[in-house]
């Protein structure tokens, strides 16, 4: 039997001030407007740090669980894998790590949702819950392709998460409230995103 772990309240720290800075950085592009230029090169420098310092803390402490650093810290924790998204490797290790940690109830299930969603998508591939969302062709913001979308609200209400319906209305008034716009050629944004999806390994 493995022992229990011990809070850490210092990696605690350290996994929420990686969350604050990459808040932060994002804050300063969305204001200045070239956040949702591409990936901008100064949001991914700080998504690709994070995500390395995540791999040696999963390859000292295991998944960063509420019981090793906190609630806040766990969620920080997968914020930060959720987010280095040209890391396929680091995102497939840290669903698996996930998926067990909810399992023991050590961590909510929907980030188990979420990160699923989020690789099926990098991967050309339809979601299963319905948490992913981009432009669509009539310039609106979506959800990706879903798998069996009839059933998709009893999927997500057995991971904790609200009808599409009205997640969808809440992406769509954030986005409002943003600066980001629909791109102008959404061909052309469909095929860099491929491409991009293929140069990091996320494609074959």
């Amino acid at each position: 039997m493995s022992s229990p772990l011990v809070y850490n309240s210092a990696l605690r720290d350290e996994l929420l001030a990686m969350r604050a800075e990459d808040e932060r950085v994002r804050d300063e592009l969305a204001n200045e407007g070239s956040l949702y230029e591409g990936y901008h090169p100064r949001m991914a420098e700080v998504h690709r740090r994070h995500g390395a310092r995540l791999a040696e803390i999963i390859d000292e402490h295991g998944w960063p669980v509420k019981s090793l650093v906190g609630s806040d810290g766990a969620e920080a924790a997968w914020l930060i894998a959720q987010h280095d998204i040209g890391n396929p490797s680091l995102q497939r290790r840290c669903l698996k790590l996930i998926e067990a940690a909810v399992k023991r109830n050590e961590v909510p299930a929907r980030q188990m949702a979420l990160m699923t969603d989020r690789i099926r998508v990098q991967e050309g591939r339809p979601q299963v819950y319905g948490t992913s969302f981009d432009w669509d062709e009539q310039g609106e913001m979506s959800p990706c392709e879903i798998e069996d979308a009839e059933n998709v609200d009893e999927r997500r209400k057995s991971v904790g998460l609200s009808p599409l319906v009205e997640n969808a209305r809440r992406q769509r008034e954030g986005i409002a409230q943003s600066n980001e716009r629909a791109p102008a050629d959404w061909h052309a944004r469909q095929r860099e995103m491929a491409e991009w999806a293929r140069s990091v390994g996320w494609r074959d």
